[in-house]
C-alpha cells in the first residue's frame, strides 16, 4: 500500500502517514458524489445556504486548532492561519446571501411570450488544490460550486492530507449530505479515472503551469470544463509620486507573507529610478522587523517553506540569477526549509528571478527610467496574474491600470483575492474565474429557455 506523508516542514518531523485510495475506493467515492448530487441539486439556493452556514460555525468554533494544523503541516505561521480561516468563513456567508440572486433566472425581452436564461448545476466538480493555502484555495473554488448545486471532490496537495481530511470532517460536523464534499486521497494515477467518469463535469485546479497543461489536456480527451489558476510574477510598480513608506511597507507584507508562497505576491517590485535608493532603503529597513523561525511561536513572522524540493528550487533560481548579475542586498541564506526573507538588487530579464515565478520569500528589485519602462517590463513577462501601481495620482495610475496584461490591478492596495470580485488571470497564469458571481457562473449550465 502506498502512503503519503504530512511532515512538519520546520523540523522535518513525520506527523502521520494517509494510505492512498485505490481504484475500488475511488469508485465508491464516486458513487456517492453521484448520488449525493442527485439531491443536492433539488435543494434552491435558499436551502443550501443553511449547510454553508452551518459549515461556517464549524470553522469558527474550531479556528485556533486549524491555524496550529497548517503551522505544523505546512509552515504557515498562526496568525496567517486565523486569518485565512476567517478569510474562509467571509467566502462562505457571502455566497450562501448570494447565491439566490447571482443564480436568478434572467429575463430577456424577444419576440417569444417568455423568454429567460437558467442557471443550473453541471454536476460533480474536481478539484486539484495546491498546499499554500490549504483552507482558503480549496473554499473559494468549492463555496460558490457547491452553493450553485454541485458536489465537490476534492484532490488536495499529498502534503497537506490532514488539512484535507479536516475539511471533510467540518462539512460532515456541518450536517452536509453524504457524497456533496469529499477529499480523495488518491494519486496522479487515478487521477483521469475520476476525471473521465461521467458525473464529474468540471475540474478546477491551482497550481503550476505543468500541472495544468496535464490537466487541461486531460479535461480535454474527455470534454470537461475547466478553470486554471496557475500562479504568476506579479508586478508591483512604484512611481515617483507614490507614498513610499506605505508602499515599501505593503511590499513587503505581500511578498514576505506566507513565507512568500503565494500566487499574488509582488514577485517583481518595478521602481522608477529617482526613488529606488529610498525605496531600497526603506525596504531594508522595514526587514528588519521580520524574524523566522518556528511558526508555531507567537512572535515569529516568516515560517518554514512548505517543502525541501520547494526550497532546493528556490535557492537554485536565487543562484542563477546572482551568476547572471544580481545582487543579494538582504537574506539569501537557508537552512532545510527555513529560507531567510531575502531581496535581490540589479535584476533584468536576462535572469530567473525576472523570468521565472520565485515562490519563495525572495524580493526582486528592477530599476526603470519612467513609467513606459516601468509598463513594459511588467508586460514583460508569460504570466498575468495580478499587478500592483502605486502613486499619488489616481487618474494615472487608472491609466497605467489598463495598459497592464493581468487579471487585476491594485492601486494603492495590497493584492488580493476579495470574494466580491473574480479572480483570475491570463496568459500562462491559467483562464478562468474564482470568486464572485462570475466565479459562481463558471461552473453552471447557463440555459435558454423560449416559451412561444
Amino acid at each position: 500500500m502506498k502512503f503519503f506523508y504530512s511532515i512538519n516542514p520546520y523540523d522535518q518531523q513525520v506527523l502521520e502517514e494517509h494510505p492512498v485510495m485505490d481504484a475500488a475506493a475511488v469508485g465508491d467515492a464516486l458513487a456517492a458524489a453521484e448520488k449525493g448530487w442527485q439531491h443536492w441539486k433539488a435543494l434552491t439556493p435558499a436551502r443550501r445556504a443553511p449547510y454553508l452556514l452551518a459549515f461556517a460555525r464549524q470553522l469558527e468554533q474550531n479556528k485556533e486548532d486549524y491555524a496550529r494544523l497548517m503551522a505544523r503541516e505546512m509552515g504557515k505561521v498562526l496568525r496567517e492561519g486565523r486569518a485565512e480561516i476567517e478569510k474562509c468563513i467571509v467566502a462562505c456567508r457571502y455566497f450562501a446571501e448570494q447565491a439566490e440572486s447571482f443564480l436568478a433566472d434572467e429575463e430577456v425581452p424577444s419576440e417569444a411570450t417568455r423568454s429567460w436564461i437558467s442557471y443550473e448545476p453541471l454536476g460533480v466538480i474536481l478539484g486539484i488544490m495546491p498546499w499554500n493555502f490549504p483552507f482558503w484555495q480549496v473554499l473559494r473554488a468549492a463555496v460558490p460550486a457547491l452553493m450553485a448545486g454541485n458536489a465537490f471532490l476534492l484532490k488536495h496537495a499529498p502534503n497537506v492530507c490532514q488539512c484535507s481530511k479536516a475539511l471533510e470532517h467540518a462539512f460532515r460536523e456541518a450536517g452536509m449530505p453524504e457524497g456533496v464534499f469529499q477529499s480523495l486521497i488518491i494519486d496522479t494515477d487515478l487521477t483521469e479515472t475520476v476525471l473521465a467518469h461521467p458525473v464529474v463535469r468540471g475540474v478546477t485546479l491551482t497550481g503550476s503551469e505543468r500541472a495544468g497543461s496535464a490537466v487541461a489536456a486531460l479535461a480535454g480527451k474527455h470534454i470537461k470544463k475547466t478553470v486554471l489558476e496557475l500562479g504568476g510574477s506579479d508586478p508591483f510598480i512604484v512611481l515617483e509620486d507614490a507614498p513610499l513608506a506605505e508602499a515599501a511597507a505593503v511590499a513587503l507584507q505581500s511578498r514576505m507573507q506566507n513565507a512568500g508562497q503565494s500566487c499574488i505576491a509582488a514577485k517583481r517590485l518595478v521602481i522608477t529610478e529617482r526613488i529606488y535608493d529610498d525605496f531600497v532603503q526603506a525596504l531594508l529597513d522595514g526587514l528588519q522587523q521580520y524574524r523566522q523561525g518556528n511558526p508555531l511561536d507567537s512572535d515569529i513572522t516568516t515560517g518554514p517553506m512548505a517543502r525541501l524540493d520547494l526550497a532546493d528550487k528556490l535557492e537554485d533560481q536565487q543562484n542563477r540569477s546572482v551568476a547572471l548579475g544580481a545582487h543579494v542586498l538582504a537574506g539569501g541564506q537557508r537552512q532545510g526549509c527555513n529560507y531567510a526573507p531575502t531581496l535581490l538588487d540589479a535584476v533584468t530579464p536576462l535572469q530567473p528571478a525576472f523570468t521565472e515565478e520565485l515562490f519563495g520569500p525572495v524580493g526582486v528589485l528592477i530599476r526603470v527610467r519612467d513609467e513606459e519602462q516601468a509598463v513594459a517590463l511588467a508586460n514583460q513577462s508569460a504570466y498575468g496574474l495580478g499587478a500592483t501601481i502605486w502613486t499619488a495620482d489616481r487618474q494615472r495610475g487608472e491609466r497605467l491600470a489598463r495598459r497592464l496584461e493581468c487579471g487585476g490591478v491594485f492601486i494603492n492596495s495590497l493584492m488580493r483575492s476579495d470574494v466580491r470580485f473574480p479572480f483570475g488571470g491570463m496568459k500562462r497564469s491559467g483562464y478562468g474565474r474564482e470568486l464572485g458571481r462570475y466565479g459562481m457562473l463558471e461552473f453552471v449550465n447557463i440555459k435558454t429557455i423560449y416559451i412561444n
